[in-house]
């Protein structure tokens, strides 16, 4: 980083050295031609807009493998309800309560948390509840199966939590809009004074599109907290599912959490 500072630095340096003591002897013309002001604003518009260009690709990316994860976090657990379904009674009930309490903490403890990048404990009370029901299927054939299910939720939860965090440094967001700053105001700086009124129409426009990208970037960055937001649609699918299959052998007074997933007293 000091290394790049130092080159753009001496780069600076060098060039205005050289407009200052070498131009006079290679040039003849006068001394107040040449590049004007708004011929570096050209070349500045298109690097604020690759870069906002560059920065937006990121974060759309960063919100698919979030969704991704929801999605794919969703389908391991209906695959531990419906394989649940081959155990005894006791554990097959006892998975599909748990899941559907996890689906609810999930939903009304984790999800409003990772709108600011958090977490929450609630659903690891029933994540570990389901290793406690494996543990009386050890040595049978569908042990392998429930394991394995539990394993693919418990990494697609992982990737959902980490893709909750923003995926670009605050550092680089300041950095961009103070770029988005400079190029409007030296945008501003080169519109005529008089009869401009396509040209201020025209700089509006710009600013407004450069603006908006900005704001959708700032959006895409928190795929669980802005505007444009993965909802919990996958989770709460499963969550009914697997309500449904367990309401098909016990009562609902049996499900040992509340609608938000809090453990009931006992």
């Amino acid at each position: 980083m000091a290394l790049v500072i130092v080159v753009a630095v001496i780069a600076l340096l060098a060039g205005l050295a050289a407009n200052r003591w070498l131009r006079p002897r290679l040039l003849s013309e006068d001394d107040d031609t040449g590049m004007a002001v708004k011929d570096l604003v050209g070349p500045l518009l298109t690097l604020t807009v690759l870069l906002l260009a560059f920065v937006l690709v990121t974060a759309n990316g960063s919100y698919g493998k979030a969704e991704v994860a929801a999605r794919g976090e969703a389908r391991a657990l209906d695959q531990l309800v419906e394989t649940a379904e081959y155990a005894p009674a006791a554990q097959r009930g006892q998975i599909q309560a748990d899941a559907v309490c996890y689906a609810r903490a999930v939903q009304a403890k984790e999800w409003p948390a990772m709108a600011d990048g958090g977490g929450s404990q609630a659903p690891s009370v029933w994540s570990t509840d389901f290793r406690k029901a494996f543990r009386a299927l050890e040595g049978k054939p569908v042990f392998g199966m429930l394991v394995s299910a539990d394993h693919k939720r418990s990494d697609e939860r992982e990737e959902r939590l980490t893709q909750a965090s923003a995926s670009i440094p605050s550092t680089i967001f300041w950095f961009l809009l103070a770029t988005l700053f400079i190029t409007v105001a030296a945008l501003g700086i080169c519109l005529p004074r008089k009869n401009n009124r396509g040209q201020v129409i025209t700089l509006t426009v710009i600013t407004a599109l450069l603006t908006t990208m900005l704001v959708i970037i700032r959006d895409v960055d928190r795929p669980f907290g802005g505007i444009i937001d993965v909802k919990p649609t996958a989770i709460s699918d499963v969550e009914r599912q697997a309500t449904r299959d367990f309401l098909a052998h016990h009562s609902d007074s049996a499900i040992p959490c509340d609608d938000e997933g809090s453990r009931r007293p006992v």
